[in-house]
């Protein structure tokens, strides 16, 4: 369907340029953010190389039979490593943008286990405490109420410290799991496909920014390289279609006013050839007067027509080819 429509190379050409524009504005920003101490002098030399990478690749395809070898190889391996570098800046500003929308979870994350362990040891804490407690007791005989007294004193201060600090810690991290469950939908669906292959979140990551960074590129350079085999082709067809005069082009948006008027003179004049020789009414002449007047220079053909069929007829002529020809009478 596509590859029928004139507009086909534009839709290629558009697809390319997107892509590439898209590429060379993700690769020149994570290179920029790699090499953070010159951004702007690493935007300038990134960007000149991505251009001059589209351009080696359509020069490579257009002139591979009409350059030397050492040209040829040249050429080839600095576009494979432009492409490997340009993946290299696609990987660095996925992987920035990754670490700019889990950062504040990976912070209440981190914070939200160093309480749950700090919760843990303080259970613990207080465990030890009581069992000391009791233990400290057991060895008293019973009639020392006093010195057991004392002992739960001394105790009970530390307890009740740590149930004090416990009651914060339970606080803090009820706040960090809710936390966690709002800055946690931005990167929602990461977390569920890490849980679905009971993998870590980093690894999903890597692993689609390693697909995206091994398809973007390469696409790009493969349409630039589309784009200008569409061109070509489209130039032989108009060299085809040029070079035999029976196939008819549409008319251009520019063509207004009489630029095919001798074509369309020729064409209407053929018209009239053929409908004369297939009407009726014109039958009843000879055999050679046909031949004399069909073979006559145009001049010839517009006066003997006019003769034969009479002025009437001939200015009607037009419109009766516009209906469909004549009308034959039976």
């Amino acid at each position: 369907m596509f590859e029928q429509s004139k507009s086909f190379p534009r839709l290629v050409g558009l697809s390319a340029l997107l892509i590439a524009g898209s590429a060379a504005f993700f690769s020149v920003f994570g290179l920029s953010k790699l090499f953070a101490g010159a951004t702007f002098s690493v935007i300038i030399m990134a960007s000149s190389l991505e251009f001059g990478k589209l351009v080696a690749a359509s020069f490579l395809y257009r002139y591979w039979d009409k350059i030397n070898f050492l040209q040829k190889f040249y050429m080839s391996l600095a576009t494979v490593i432009l492409i490997l570098i340009t993946s290299a800046g696609i990987f660095g500003f996925l992987s920035n943008a990754y670490q700019g929308a889990t950062i504040q979870f990976e912070k209440e994350s981190t914070a939200l286990i160093f309480k749950e362990d700090r919760l843990q040891q303080l259970q613990e804490d207080k465990k030890f405490l009581k069992e000391e407690l009791e233990a400290a007791i057991s060895e008293l005989p019973d009639n020392y109420r006093t010195a057991r007294r004392k002992l739960r004193e001394e105790y009970q201060p530390q307890i009740t410290l740590i149930n004090k600090q416990m009651i914060e810690l339970k606080g803090e991290v009820g706040e960090l799991k809710t936390a966690l469950v709002e800055t946690g939908v931005d990167v929602g669906p990461v977390i569920y496909i890490a849980r679905t292959f009971d993998t870590d979140i980093d690894t999903v990551v890597k692993f689609f920014i390693f697909v995206l960074i091994f398809v973007f590129d390469p696409m790009a350079v493969m349409f630039v390289i589309s784009y200008n085999v569409a061109l070509q082709h489209t130039k032989k067809e108009g060299d085809i279609a040029s070079s035999n005069p029976n196939i008819t082009t549409n008319k251009r948006w520019w063509e207004v006013y009489g630029e095919k008027a001798e074509r369309k003179r020729k064409e209407w004049k053929d018209n009239i050839k053929s409908t004369v020789s297939n009407d009726e009414r014109f039958n009843a002449k000879s055999k050679d007067e046909k031949v004399a007047t069909t073979e006559g220079s145009d001049e010839d053909l517009e006066s003997n027509l006019v003769e034969d069929v009479g002025e009437d007829i001939m200015s009607s002529l037009p419109v009766r080819l516009e209906k469909g020809g004549f009308s034959r009478s039976r």
